[in-house]
C-alpha cells in the first residue's frame, strides 16, 4: 500500500470550468468536482460541519436538486470588497444523502457529460 493512495470510495470528475451552482436558500457556489456520492464546492464564508443542505446543480445536470451533508469545510483565502471589507473564501465537501434512483441516474449522466467535456477540453 502506498502513502499517496486515494481515500475516496469512488472516482470524482474535476470540473475545470467551475460552473455556478446553488445551495438552496443560502448562496451561490462554484462546483469544483462531482462524484456519485458527493461534490466539492467553493464559496464565500463557512458552512457548519454536519449541516444538511440542498445543492442545486447547474445544467447539463438538468437543474438537479440533491440533499447533502457538510463533511468538511476549509478556508482557502479572503476576497476583498470595495470599501476595504473582506470575506472568507472556503471549500466544502458534501456527501449526498437519500438519493432516488432517478437522481442517481441523473448524476451518472452528468458525470459522463463532464468527463467527455474534460477530454475535449484537454485536446485543445
Amino acid at each position: 500500500m502506498t502513502e499517496t493512495q486515494d481515500r475516496r470510495a469512488v472516482p470524482r470528475i474535476e470540473l475545470v470550468e467551475r460552473p455556478a451552482a446553488r445551495v438552496r436558500g443560502l448562496r451561490e457556489v462554484h462546483l469544483l468536482d462531482l462524484s456519485p456520492l458527493g461534490a466539492q464546492i467553493e464559496h464565500l464564508d463557512l458552512f457548519r460541519l454536519g449541516a444538511f443542505c440542498a445543492l442545486d446543480l447547474p445544467p447539463p445536470c438538468g437543474a438537479l436538486g440533491l440533499s447533502a451533508k457538510v463533511i468538511w469545510c476549509a478556508v482557502i483565502g479572503r476576497k476583498r470588497k470595495l470599501g476595504g471589507d473582506s470575506r472568507l473564501i472556503a471549500r466544502t465537501g458534501l456527501r449526498f444523502t437519500t438519493l432516488t434512483e432517478a437522481q442517481r441516474a441523473a448524476i451518472a449522466d452528468s458525470l459522463r457529460h463532464f468527463a467527455a467535456a474534460s477530454k475535449t477540453g484537454s485536446r485543445r
